[in-house]
């Protein structure tokens, strides 16, 4: 992205971001700017300008757990301006191999302008956004890094809640789900773009961990074509508690190498290493903060 581009970005997410935080608060249009009031806070950021600032992710709900382990957070988005994000996904069954993963430069300004837009959202606020009469949701964990502290926020359900009138949650846990929801709402939004120039690129990691486990076939009537597996020895470590599931880390010229082979697969594709064996794989492009498998069972 050139600096002029990351400048238009980050001046249209410090104005769109804002003028949606103050409607969304007070139910109108934002008011003009008062010369004589005092600016808002900023959020100070870390120094480090690699430090993550800001996470949205999906935890728990109806999965297996090397799925819920395999998947990536919504958006993630770190102190020199990268934000990753996950980008549209093809409705085909059986899905593509390789995620997609993407990035966008917004620049330090435009991810202050998002931490900002998440505090005022209410991702700092200790109330209880209560918990709903559901089973199997996922949970929505919303995570902001300043200078001055960590906040995390979880919510239950939330976009199962959203509409509920009756569910044992008051009036005011309904409502600060609703800002939550549209904080996500506008975070994923990020992935679109009306201008071809901002829409975001394809993210290359530079370590990707690869979830592995024996193939077994689904029976579900598709011949699902073999190929050779291409990256590290797949018999590694057992995935934390997972039992039946192995993960090793894939760096260096392995993860183009990975890439390239993962265009030619879905998620069953049968992997075989020399020894005959057949393998289930899930990859899982590690980001700026992560290093090895155990970063995945946050």
């Amino acid at each position: 992205m050139t600096i002029a581009r990351a400048c238009r970005v980050a001046t249209t997410l410090l104005l769109v971001l804002g003028v949606a935080a103050c409607a969304q608060r007070t139910g109108t249009a934002a008011p003009p700017p008062d010369a004589d009031a005092d600016p808002s806070p900023r959020a100070e950021l870390p120094s480090d300008a690699a430090a993550l600032v800001l996470r949205v992710e999906q935890t728990g709900g109806f999965t297996t757990p090397e799925g819920q382990a395999g998947l990536l957070p919504l958006i993630s988005a770190y102190a020199d301006g990268r934000v990753l994000l996950q980008g549209p996904v093809a409705a085909i069954y059986p899905g593509f191999a390789w995620p997609n993963l993407q990035v966008l430069d917004v620049g330090p300004d435009g991810v202050r302008a998002l931490v900002e837009r998440a505090l005022a959202a209410g991702v700092a606020d200790p109330d209880d956004l209560g918990t709903p009469p559901l089973a199997d949701v996922p949970t929505t964990r919303f995570t902001v890094a300043t200078v001055d502290a960590t906040y995390v926020r979880e919510a239950y359900g939330l976009t199962e809640t959203i509409r509920m009138r009756d569910g044992g949650l008051t009036g005011e846990q309904l409502a600060a789900r609703r800002e939550l929801q549209q904080l996500v709402e506008e975070l994923v939004g990020l992935a679109s773009a009306e201008r071809p120039e901002d829409v975001p690129g394809s993210w290359t990691p530079d370590a990707v961990a690869v979830i592995a486990r024996p193939w077994t076939d689904r029976e579900d009537g598709l011949t699902q074509q073999p190929l050779p597996w291409p990256g590290p020895t797949l018999s590694g470590d057992q995935l934390g508690w997972i039992p039946g599931n192995t993960c090793v880390v894939a760096t260096g010229d392995q993860v183009p190498a990975l890439m390239t082979a993962a265009a030619r697969a879905n998620v069953q594709t049968p992997w075989t290493t020399p020894d005959g064996n057949r393998w289930s794989v899930t990859f899982r492009p590690l980001l700026p903060d992560e290093s090895s498998c155990a970063d995945l069972l946050r």
